[in-house]
């Protein structure tokens, strides 16, 4: 069993990378952000899941540990394959599947190309109880403000093209960095999102 991979990138493509390993390329799939933000020549650690099928050993990679446990509770959902429980992990943050399961909000699931509404809801029935929603109580009117400029870069990056995870990583990532002042204007923090983000980067991350 493969649980990890260190080395170096020595190829990236929207939904994979190959990483040189003692001398091996490992071929992965990795979630749109991994691969968006992999550099060819630069050091790549993920956390990985080795499918074995009939016909095939396919390798499927995540930068965080908690990713690669909610992509193994997907595959135990009914009718969710690998690559859509890789397109769920792309298109959603580990926070934002645990906040939809909660609320048993199948909506985000059905946004995930290849998630039919029948598997949306099969998604939000059958795990929950096994994750751990983010708390939804407000550390304070400030906090509460800068959430909600937040939600809406996160939303008017994702009608530009980006992932909804993407999008909400960049706009937090944003915020932090940024000044009081832009983290309370959405048009500022806004720019500074895209700017970050480069603006041909959006059509790679779409999906």
């Amino acid at each position: 069993m493969i649980s990890s991979l260190h080395g170096s990138v020595l190829s990236t493509g929207a939904d994979n990378v190959v990483i040189e390993v003692g001398g091996v390329g490992f071929f992965v799939f990795v979630p749109a952000d991994v691969a968006h933000g992999a550099r060819v020549g630069e050091q790549l650690r993920l956390h990985t899941s080795l499918i074995v099928r009939e016909d095939a050993l396919t390798l499927f990679g995540f930068a965080e540990a908690v990713e690669l446990e909610v992509f193994s509770l997907l595959l135990s959902v009914t009718g969710v394959g690998p690559k859509s429980a890789l397109g769920v992990l792309g298109h959603l943050t580990v926070d934002q599947i645990a906040a939809a399961v909660s609320d048993d909000d199948d909506a985000p699931f059905r946004r995930v190309s290849g998630i039919g509404p029948k598997t949306a809801k099969l998604i939000v029935v059958q795990l929950a109880g096994k994750l751990h929603a983010p708390s939804k109580a407000a550390t304070g009117r400030g906090a509460g403000d800068a959430a909600a400029v937040i939600g809406q870069v996160t939303a008017a990056l994702v009608g530009l093209g980006w992932s909804e995870k993407i999008a909400a990583e960049a706009a937090a990532e944003t915020a932090e960095a940024a000044s009081e002042a832009d983290r309370a204007s959405v048009t500022s923090l806004m720019r500074q999102a895209l700017a970050a983000l480069g603006p041909a980067k959006g059509g790679a991350a779409r999906g």
